[in-house]
């Protein structure tokens, strides 16, 4: 009767403990937080009308460097960029600067769940356009407080916190 009674207390124990630790594992990961911060390339050249893939224009290549001054004392995990020669240009300095690579992504076919667990507890760069930029901080919000920018609009910076539930954004104009 004793040996029962000191094998039921010890399952009850480990069950106690295996179930603090799932709790405790599931607190941590709720707790995690993660910051997106959202800009549009920097101004590209409007020379050829032709050309759907322009390079970024000499005022374009000082606000790129002025957005890795901006961000010097950001700590990076990952910067993201979509496959256009303006949208790595802009993200280039502050890669260079925190030594990361540009990940490209393609805004219209990124699967959104798979990207938050890739990037959750993590303080990510990500570079777009004057539409595909508010689109995704709408989807990171999953509701749909901003428009498209204007077209000669380069200055916007998105910042959008997911700790747990909670889910917010502010909107800075960097000029």
């Amino acid at each position: 009767m004793k040996k029962n009674v000191l094998l039921v207390l010890s399952l009850f124990l480990v069950i106690n403990c295996f179930a603090q630790e799932k709790k405790d594992a599931k607190k941590s990961t709720e707790s995690e937080t993660s910051v997106y911060y959202l800009i549009r390339h920097a101004e590209k050249d409007r020379s050829d009308k032709e050309n759907r893939n322009p390079d970024l224009t000499k005022q374009g290549n000082n606000r790129a460097a002025y957005w890795a001054s901006v961000f010097e004392k950001v700590p990076f995990d990952a910067i993201y960029s979509t496959d256009y020669n303006r949208t790595k240009q802009t993200a280039q300095p502050t890669a260079d600067a925190k030594k990361l690579p540009i990940k490209i992504y393609d805004p219209r076919n990124i699967q959104l769940d798979r990207f938050l667990k890739e990037t959750q507890g993590k303080t990510v760069l990500i570079v777009g356009h004057s539409n595909t930029t508010p689109h995704f901080v709408n989807r990171l919000l999953q509701r749909e407080d901003y428009e498209s920018i204007a077209d000669d609009n380069n200055g916007n910076l998105y910042i959008v916190t997911i700790s747990g539930n909670s889910k917010t954004a502010q909107l800075l104009t960097v000029n």
